[in-house]
């Protein structure tokens, strides 16, 4: 192997570690922004249980966070492998 393509090949591994730390800081930031039980609501009693339907911005950081998971799966078993 020539020391051009070690270069690339570092380069290429080195870009695809970043991609994957940007992919956990938004994971990370997806699931900070869906609330489960409205708050502090339910620490004082208040904010009954119930189901509803995500709608609008909270279904969108919903899928946001399912196809960032699989990203990020998918990127560390990449990085494992090679």
């Amino acid at each position: 192997m020539t020391e051009l393509k070690k270069r690339d090949i570092i380069k290429y591994m080195n870009f695809i570690k970043t991609l994957n730390i940007i992919v956990a800081v938004l994971l990370m930031i997806c699931i900070l922004l869906q609330n489960r039980g409205g708050g502090l609501s339910g620490v004082f009693g208040g904010g009954g249980s119930f189901y509803a339907a995500k709608r609008g911005v909270e279904k969108k950081i919903f899928i946001a966070t399912i196809v960032l998971a699989i990203i990020f799966f998918t990127l560390s078993l990449y990085i494992i492998i090679s």
